[in-house]
């Protein structure tokens, strides 16, 4: 029973949890983060989400596992591996993804729409665009991007243009860096035709996937130093302006946010080692929990945008 549950969790993929947090963007740059009515009903929607996305990796796994059988990691599933049968991976999913729509709508009308957006585009990732190039890498940035309006939804507060546009280069990042290791890995991996395991894989070249990874790598840091400069922290400020020397710039005194640019262009740094040089990247949750330096990156910009926007302002 205990071995059971151990694969039903894993099934269930609690790691990617970590994804799901990007609901919580609207009110943390909104300065409503510590405003508990609105944190709770964002919380609800944070588990929805963590429902929904489990119920889509049970149904993945089912679809990709003659697939998975023959990939080098992937064969360790528990469907593919035999631990989970296809039957029991029914009705999990069914179980997960019914609990998911019933706290949807019980959030509102607008959160529910978006879940069900969202299972469809990620039911059309499985059974179609996964295997189709370009469309593979944007329907998996799609996914972030969907929970970051999810977010905006539930708390009726908005991110700027230009956080939102880093959140579509970073997901788009993160998607590119994930076929980038998939690729490195398959092609090292003695006995394994590529084409067979992710027929799209085989029409990406290491050239291209390497100026895809720039390209967006380079939009991220761009819009989120855009993004740094032009907002105007609000939430439970302390003014600390008796502090600064009065020949410092008055824009300087306001633009606390920029020192958040810093850790940012660390861990885009640390993550692009982590895909070249360590092979990694197939997963971002994985990287990001086993890379100690990437993963003190993010709570350092974490602390520093709390403290800023709540404290500093």
């Amino acid at each position: 029973m205990i071995e059971k549950s151990f694969y039903i969790l894993k099934l269930l993929r609690p790691r990617q949890w970590i994804k799901n947090f990007a609901l919580f963007a609207a009110i943390v740059f909104g300065g409503y983060l510590f405003n508990l009515l609105i944190f709770s009903q964002v919380m609800l929607g944070f588990i929805a989400f963590c429902l929904l996305s489990s119920s889509t990796y049970v149904i993945n796994d089912i679809l990709d596992m003659k697939k998975d059988k023959l990939h080098p990691f992937k064969k360790t599933r528990p469907i593919a591996s035999g631990k989970i049968s296809v039957r029991e991976a029914i009705i999990i999913f069914v179980v997960t993804i019914s609990a998911a729509l019933f706290l949807a709508k019980e959030i509102n009308s607008v959160f529910f729409f978006i879940a069900c957006v969202y299972i469809v585009l990620q039911m059309s990732y499985s059974l179609v665009f996964k295997g189709i190039v370009i469309f593979d890498i944007l329907l998996i940035a799609t996914g972030y991007i969907l929970r970051v309006l999810a977010g905006e939804t539930i708390s009726g507060y908005h991110i700027s243009v230009w956080l939102l546009l880093t959140t579509v280069s970073l997901s788009l990042f993160l998607a590119v860096g994930k076929r980038r290791s998939e690729l490195t890995l398959l092609k090292n991996y003695t006995g394994v035709k590529v084409e067979e395991i992710r027929e799209s894989l085989s029409h990406y070249s290491e050239n291209l996937i390497d100026a895809f990874t720039v390209m967006f790598a380079t939009s991220t840091f761009i819009f989120y130093s855009f993004f740094t400069f032009l907002e105007n922290p609000r939430g439970i400020r302390i003014s600390i302006d008796v502090l600064l020397p009065e020949f410092l710039p008055y824009y300087l005194q306001k633009k606390w946010l920029m020192i958040t640019i810093v850790p940012v262009i660390y861990g885009l740094m640390r993550y692009l080692q982590d895909i070249y040089e360590k092979k990694e990247g197939e997963s971002p949750d994985r990287v990001l929990l086993s890379d100690k330096q990437l993963l003190s990156s993010v709570i350092i910009w974490a602390i520093l945008v709390i403290v800023i926007i709540y404290f500093i302002g």
